[in-house]
């Protein structure tokens, strides 16, 4: 049996709930001041290395405070739909045949979703 503190979190789930302490915080915060702010059974050390990893993916930015970093979310990801558009962005990145995957991204749309990517495209409203 498993404990639940030891189950896997869905990806980009710690990713979120840290940004969401860091916007709920309104000012730069440390790993620990994110770690409690979290109330979650989680090691400062975790905290650190998920704020470093948003760091390098330029998610947050990061200004010396003593020994450590004060950490804040960047002005383009205000909020969870702008994290995701930037992962998006990262994946597309990836890929140096960026035709071929935008294409087999439009393929798995849902009818809903192909139409809403339709009607934006359409309006210039991006």
């Amino acid at each position: 049996m498993t404990d639940a503190k030891d189950e896997r979190r869905p990806a980009g789930e710690l990713e979120a709930s840290v940004l969401a302490a860091l916007w709920a915080a309104g000012a730069p915060q440390t790993p620990g001041q994110v770690q409690q702010s979290l109330g979650a059974d989680l090691a400062r050390t975790t905290v650190t290395t998920i704020l470093t990893r948003l760091h390098d993916k330029g998610v947050v930015d990061r200004q010396r405070q003593g020994r450590g970093y004060a950490y804040a979310p960047v002005r383009a990801v205000q909020d969870a739909h702008g994290l995701t558009a930037r992962r998006m962005h990262s994946e597309l990145d990836r890929d140096s045949d960026r035709e071929t995957v935008l294409a087999r991204f439009v393929a798995q749309l849902s009818p809903d979703d192909e139409r809403v990517l339709r009607e934006l495209l359409a309006s210039g409203d991006r």
